[in-house]
């Protein structure tokens, strides 16, 4: 008997990833630091929870020669020290058994068609059609080459209109701007059908993320009031308090808004703006969320008044230790323009949020490592409790936090006991770890395992992308014309340059300190 379902909360009315067909998983990049610390291990803790579908095999692709073996161990060492739950050889022996390892060039012909035959020959020996699940973990300069080989070489064709057809997983970032997006899209259609496509952002497979249309739609008490006559502002943050590291030269080519606010950030937007679905098919979900993002107005791109700002971090201290300056970490340019922070103010022109501020910020080497979504209700009318100093009603919020404790806090006023009326805000807090304990599955896990039945409703739909890249590319294309102009600085373990605070006084408002 199964009894994975009562292990944890998670696995329960998961019924449907049990009807997932034989699945191949071909991870390219499989060297790669992403196979390592969150492919593999995810793979494994399906495995633990028996998730798996019957006769999964896996295959690492990459440019280095690796025998089967070490690609073995070197899954085994990776699970050993990324894995939520410590290694047991029972259960990861299952897996190595069927783990191989193919070698080539990506865009070499010729080891697809190794690739290829060697899938067919695990297919024959099982005796069954197997589906074959591509992962592109790899860096974007090769995804054209790798989906046009999957294209040249048949595999992205096999078994199509079955339930035992291609899949492919893409990574971020997808594209650098809207031409380049649209660009890989059209590469894309060219080789797969769109319902073969899973693009992946890793924050739609965190908990909270998933429970914000849970605690929507599921609760009579919040929607009717989720909407422009009840609601304030939406703030969004997404905090860290690393810096490059030894990534500056990637980030160089990078930078805040397309590593994060791009993709994580209006991903969050979409789901907390999107209107009630008709439906949780993908599909259905997903129309939904194209609808928020093409709805939302554009940027006014001025230095003084403007709905964007941008900065770089300088010295300062993280945990009561100095830290370098950007400009003075490993591979970026001393005259970089490159921003480590962006805040924005976003409009969406529709009915439910007419007039509604939605503030996002992304930066690194902010005050602490935070994530979350704050929906920020109106005052109440004042005359009430305006008598006397010290009452002091503060606005109900109620903050949906994605990492790093996953949970929910409602903000609340309530009377200080004593003889005068005295009001103070309190806090009411749900945390994951405390009531479903500590070992919650983590967002790859949820991922891969629908990849592998394909619902994609936890995916980013092409129409998707392209609607996020045509808000955030005219602000690209406006910081190159200005250079450096424009570029605040903030001091490590702050929470930014203080030029963002600007982007909400107009409204009265100010940023959280989640």
């Amino acid at each position: 008997m199964d009894n994975s379902s009562s292990r944890h909360p998670f696995l329960a009315g998961l019924s449907k990833h049990r009807g997932a067909p034989p699945t191949i998983v071909v991870i390219f990049g499989a060297s790669g630091d992403l196979t390592a610390r969150k492919l593999i291990p995810a793979i494994y803790n399906l495995a633990c929870d028996n998730l798996l579908p019957s006769d999964f095999h896996l295959v690492g692709f990459g440019r280095s020669k690796v025998p089967d073996e070490e690609f073995r161990k070197l899954a085994e060492e990776a699970i050993t020290q990324f894995s939520r739950r410590p290694y047991q050889e029972e259960i990861w022996k299952r897996v190595a058994e069927r783990t191989f390892y193919e070698a080539g060039g990506y865009d070499e012909g010729e080891a697809f068609v190794r690739l290829r035959e060697r899938i067919e020959s695990i297919e024959k020996s099982l005796g069954n059609p197997v589906q074959s699940l591509f992962y592109v973990s790899t860096p974007p300069s090769v995804f054209r080459p790798i989906l046009e080989g999957l294209g040249s070489s048949g595999l992205a064709k096999r078994h199509r209109g079955t339930d035992r057809a291609s899949k492919v997983i893409i990574e971020k970032p997808f594209g650098r701007d809207l031409a380049s997006a649209q660009e890989l899209n059209r590469v894309v259609a060219s080789v797969f059908e769109e319902k073969q496509v899973f693009r992946i952002d890793h924050y739609l497979g965190k908990e909270t993320v998933q429970d914000l249309l849970v605690q929507r739609f599921a609760n009579t008490i919040f929607e009717p009031i989720w909407n422009r006559r009840y609601v304030d502002c939406v703030q969004i943050t997404v905090a860290e308090d690393l810096g490059v590291g030894t990534r500056g030269g990637y980030y160089e080519q990078s930078g805040a808004m397309r590593d994060m606010i791009q993709n994580h950030t209006m991903q969050l937007l979409a789901l907390t703006a999107m209107e009630p679905p008709v439906s949780l098919d993908p599909e259905s979900v997903r129309d939904e969320k194209v609808k928020v993002l093409k709805a939302i107005r554009p940027l006014d791109l001025s230095l003084e008044e403007g709905d964007v700002v941008r900065g770089q971090y300088a010295e300062g201290l993280i945990g009561g230790k100095k830290v370098p300056g950007y400009t003075q970490e490993q591979g970026v340019k001393e005259e970089s323009t490159t921003e480590t922070y962006t805040a924005l103010r976003l409009k969406i022109s529709n009915w439910r949020w007419e007039g509604v501020p939605f503030y996002l910020r992304s930066g690194k080497r902010m005050a602490r490592r935070v994530s979350e979504i704050a929906i920020q209700f109106k005052r109440p009318p004042g005359h009430l409790f305006a008598e006397s100093d010290l009452i002091q009603v503060s606005p109900n919020t109620l903050a949906f936090q994605i990492q790093p404790d996953e949970g929910s806090t409602v903000l609340l006023n309530s009377k200080i006991p004593g003889l005068e009326t005295r009001v103070q805000p309190v806090k009411m807090h749900f945390r994951y770890k405390t009531t479903f304990g500590s070992n919650t599955p983590e967002a790859y896990e949820r991922l891969v395992l629908d990849a592998m039945i394909g619902d994609g409703t936890l995916f980013i739909r092409g129409d998707e992308t392209e609607a996020s890249w045509k808000l955030v590319t005219p602000v690209h294309e406006w910081w190159n014309s200005l250079g450096i102009r424009g570029m605040e600085t903030y001091a490590a373990g702050s929470w930014g340059p203080l030029a963002a605070e600007r982007l909400l006084w107009k409204n009265k408002h100010q940023w959280r300190r989640p």
